[in-house]
């Protein structure tokens, strides 16, 4: 199966809402290349980027599992690298 390499923007307007991003991220982990998260308290605000090399059905479905939690908005940006493998170097 072929993956492609993305990177995910999500911005948390409501922190009560981490706990789910991180439950749903940790559900994904084995294609997540890294991720950095940044607080942005004069906005009450996190920015969070996700890297992550999988199938394109799978990063459509994470991106649309997170657009669906309250207080999250997230787009998606695809490279036009494409393997076959995931982040750890297993095939598919």
């Amino acid at each position: 199966m072929c993956t492609r390499v993305a990177v995910m923007a999500i911005v948390v307007d409501d922190q009560n809402s981490t706990g789910k991003l991180n439950s749903l991220l940790h559900d994904y982990g084995k294609f997540i290349i890294g991720r950095m998260g940044i607080p942005y308290k004069a906005k009450n605000i996190s920015i969070v980027s996700v890297a992550i090399d999988a199938p394109q059905d799978t990063i459509s479905s994470l991106a649309g599992k997170l657009g669906n939690i309250d207080g999250i908005s997230v787009k998606t940006a695809y490279s036009n690298v494409y393997g076959n493998e995931t982040s750890d170097g297993k095939k598919l």
